[in-house]
């Protein structure tokens, strides 16, 4: 589904590559994992991958578009969850999904009944006509998700997900994620929550230094690696315990 070769960003007056001659290939259907400290350069590669922001050099597929020739067609492609709520906050959660659905071409009932849909979902039909400004985070994490998947997105970019948000918000998040995977949306996401990817996805990449360190399946990094108990361990053993402070 999504195919990288030599993909490369440095930006404006940066020192150094925050993505540098990265290579991956992420197959259909997939959940994959882009895991690494701060500042290693998960949401500059998907920002690339989303196309929002122009690569330095290299270049990249997503079901055999690219971004100079099929950029358009790429973004009705693709969903992307980012980190930072993207909403407004004093529309309603119906008023801000009815914007982002008009945006991919949706309209009328069949926007009205997809909306209905997820709300009811997610557990967020009783709050539809309550402004955003008044939601907790895990709420607003939960429109944020609907946002990016009322047009059937075939791809899926998630940017820490289920960070800061309740526990409860976490499991009806993920487990609509596993049920939108299991109808066939490929899922690439990030997270510092490594218990959770381990459990999440089907394979994952350890980035550092915008270069991928190490991938494969959970179980198997874990294995692979004598002292390790999980893929926390792993990523630490791989990246070790310096902190990663980051501006």
């Amino acid at each position: 589904m999504i195919q990288i070769t030599n993909l490369s960003k440095k930006y404006k007056g940066a020192e150094y590559f925050s993505v540098a001659n990265l290579d991956l290939e992420v197959e259909d259907q997939e959940i994959f994992g882009l895991l690494g400290p701060n500042g290693a350069g998960k949401t500059t590669l998907i920002s690339m991958l989303s196309s929002l922001i122009k690569p330095t050099s290299g270049y990249f597929t997503i079901n055999g578009l690219t971004f100079g020739k099929n950029k358009n067609e790429l973004k009705q492609l693709i969903g992307i969850v980012p980190q930072e709520y993207a909403l407004y906050p004093t529309l309603t959660a119906f008023e801000n999904l009815s914007y982002f659905g008009s945006m991919y071409g949706l309209k009328g009932l069949k926007l009205k009944q997809l909306i209905n849909e997820h709300l009811e979902i997610l557990g967020l039909t009783r709050f539809a006509h309550k402004k955003i400004t008044t939601f907790s985070g895990g709420m607003k994490r939960r429109v944020n998700l609907i946002a990016s998947i009322l047009h059937e997105p075939t791809v899926l970019f998630l940017d820490e997900p289920t960070v800061g948000v309740d526990v409860q918000s976490k499991n009806v998040i993920i487990d609509h994620l596993k049920q939108l995977n299991r109808d066939g949306t490929t899922i690439i996401y990030t997270s510092h929550h490594l218990n959770e990817a381990e459990h999440f996805c089907s394979r994952v990449a350890i980035i550092d230094e915008g270069k991928i360190i190490t991938k494969g399946v959970p179980k198997d990094l874990v294995s692979t690696h004598e002292n390790a108990h999980n893929l926390e361990d792993v990523f630490l053993e791989i990246t070790g315990k310096a902190l990663r402070d980051h501006a």
